[in-house]
């Protein structure tokens, strides 16, 4: 893992490469037929990893998640809401436009941010400063929570990965929310698993991630349905 993770350097680089933000925060949803009108809503709220960077319509990870899901009988509408570049100062700034500009309530938010703040080595304690007022915000609007974590690259100095990686597991205990605890574990070194820059992950090695994650999203699913 630590000949792997100067790697992840070049992929949050490329998270932080400007990328068209959408003029509304309301991302669309993947659609499919098969759903119901009334599926549970689950937001994937977060940076280019969500937002699907140099991908085709429907080869991010919501709409192959929510395809994963469907295929498994599990039917929930997966929308959209990832912004390349965010950071979680960014994010924060923009959760409540876009929770308020959703048509439908979310079921479930996922939160997949970090990576940027680490890239700009952005201290540590803001990140967790802004992603515990993220999941704040979310429990006093009573929608669930779960988180996919990020890892801080060795090369930033055991100091600030002793203070960036326990971010996301302690969070999640503090919020009792879902963790999957670092979302590009199936793709990380892989080139045939990433676009021709060698850094994002290609549509198979989307498919990769969604394979690793979609079971604990379907119980995270299940679980804020069931706690209703």
């Amino acid at each position: 893992m630590r000949r792997l993770l100067p790697l992840l350097v070049l992929i949050l680089a490329a998270c932080s490469q400007s990328a068209p933000t959408p003029e509304a925060p309301n991302a669309q949803a993947s659609t499919s037929l098969q759903i119901p009108a009334d599926a549970p809503v689950i937001l994937a709220f977060g940076d280019s990893l969500y937002a699907g960077y140099r991908l085709a319509p429907g080869q991010g990870y919501p709409p192959r998640l929510e395809a994963a899901l469907g295929a498994s009988g599990v039917q929930a509408r997966v929308v959209n809401a990832g912004v390349s570049g965010d950071t979680t100062a960014a994010a924060r700034a923009r959760l409540a436009f876009t929770l308020d500009n959703q048509k439908v309530k979310p079921a479930l938010v996922m939160v997949g941010l970090g990576g940027n703040d680490m890239l700009r080595g952005l201290p540590p304690a803001e990140t967790r400063a802004n992603l515990d007022a993220i999941l704040t915000e979310l429990e006093q609007r009573q929608i669930p929570a779960m988180l996919t974590g990020m890892l801080a690259a060795p090369n930033m100095g055991q100091d600030y990965v002793s203070a960036f990686n326990p971010i996301f597991p302690e969070l999640a205990v503090k919020h009792k929310a879902p963790l999957i605890p670092f979302f590009l574990q199936a793709v990380i070194g892989n080139d045939a698993l990433m676009l021709d820059d060698h850094i994002h992950p290609n549509p198979e090695g989307v498919n990769k991630i969604v394979a690793a994650t979609q079971d604990e999203v379907a119980k995270a699913l299940k679980a804020a349905i069931t706690r209703k």
